[in-house]
C-alpha cells in the first residue's frame, strides 16, 4: 500500500503508471537528497559534473558507482591494463574532489573496460545483484544514468549501452524484497524504490530539464582537467603532467563543450519520476 499511496487509489486499483516529466522542486533547490550516478567508466560522470557539484554544495549526498576500471581506454600501447586502471582510479578521485565529492563516495565494481556487455550477457544476474546491493545500501532518492531510451532503446557504445540497462534493471529489482533477498536476510538491508531519475547522453528532443550550473562552471572544468589520460594528448602517449600548452588546449576543449541557454551554463537531462516500469515510456 505504501508503494502506491502517492499515486492515488486509481493507480492502486488499476495499475496505472503515473509519471512526471518535471520535478516537483527544481533541481537547483534540491537539498538533503541522496544522489547516485551509475556509469561504465571513470569520466562518465562528466556528463553531469556541474549538476553534481551544485548538488554536493547544496547539502546533498552524492555517490558515483562505476562498473569498469576504464583500463582499456588509451592509444598508448606501452601502458598495461593494471597501470591504466590505477591511473584512471586516481583521476576519478581527483575529479570528484574538484566537485566537492569525497573519495569514499566513489565505488567501482572492477570489471574490465570494453567487456561490460559480455559480462552483462553471461553473468547478468550477478551484475544486477551487485548493483542492487549498493542501491539498497545507499538508498538514493535520485538516480543519474545513461538514457536507455524513451519509446525505443537508445544506441550507445557497448559499455554505455550495458550500463544504461543495468542501472534501470537494478533500480527495478531493488524495490522487490523477494529479489536478492539475501541482502535483507544477511546484510540487514531493505528493499528500496528510487523515485526520481535524471538520464544523460540523449538527444535534445528527449531532454526536459536543464540545470543551471553557471556558478559551478569552474568546478566542472577543473574536474574535467583531471582526466589527463582521457581528454588530453596523453591519450596517445601517457604522461602524468602536461605542458602548459597541452593543458590549455585540454581546458579549452572542455569549455567549448559547455552548453549555454540565455547566457547561462546548463546541463540538460531527461527527467523521470515514477515507478521504474515506466522509464522507457
Amino acid at each position: 500500500m505504501v508503494r502506491y499511496a502517492r499515486w492515488g487509489l486509481l493507480a492502486l486499483l488499476f495499475g496505472a503508471q503515473v509519471a512526471w516529466s518535471q520535478p516537483e522542486v527544481p533541481v537547483e533547490q534540491w537539498q538533503g537528497k541522496t544522489i547516485l550516478l551509475i556509469g561504465a567508466h571513470p569520466d562518465d560522470d562528466s556528463y553531469a559534473h556541474g549538476t553534481l557539484a551544485r548538488l554536493a554544495a547544496q547539502g546533498n549526498d552524492v555517490y558515483v558507482l562505476l562498473l569498469t576500471m576504464g583500463n582499456v581506454g588509451t592509444k598508448d600501447t606501452t601502458l598495461s591494463r593494471t597501470q591504466l586502471a590505477r591511473i584512471r582510479k586516481q583521476e576519478e578521485i581527483n575529479a570528484l574532489a574538484a566537485l566537492g565529492i569525497p573519495a569514499d563516495h566513489y565505488i567501482n565494481l572492477g570489471y574490465d573496460d570494453g567487456r561490460l556487455e559480455y559480462y552483462a550477457t553471461n553473468h547478468r544476474e550477478e551484475l544486477i545483484r551487485r548493483v542492487v546491493y549498493y542501491i539498497r545500501k545507499l538508498k538514493p532518492d535520485v538516480l543519474f544514468a545513461f538514457d536507455p531510451g524513451k519509446g525505443e532503446q537508445r544506441w550507445h557504445k557497448s559499455d554505455h549501452r550495458a550500463a544504461s540497462l543495468l542501472a534501470v534493471d537494478a533500480a527495478r529489482a531493488a524495490e522487490w524484497p523477494l529479489l536478492f533477498e539475501s541482502h535483507l536476510i544477511y546484510d540487514g538491508l531493505e528493499a528500496h524504490w528510487i523515485q526520481e531519475y535524471l538520464f544523460f547522453d540523449n538527444e535534445p528532443e528527449d531532454q526536459n530539464v536543464c540545470v543551471d550550473i553557471h556558478d559551478y562552471v569552474e568546478r566542472k572544468v577543473r574536474a574535467g582537467t583531471q582526466y589527463i589520460s582521457q581528454f588530453s594528448s596523453a591519450w596517445y602517449k601517457y604522461t602524468e603532467t602536461l605542458s602548459p600548452e597541452a593543458f590549455q588546449e585540454m581546458e579549452q576543449r572542455i569549455r567549448r563543450r559547455i552548453r549555454y541557454q540565455d547566457g547561462r551554463a546548463v546541463e540538460c537531462f531527461r527527467y523521470y519520476r515514477g515507478i521504474p516500469d515506466g522509464i522507457g515510456r
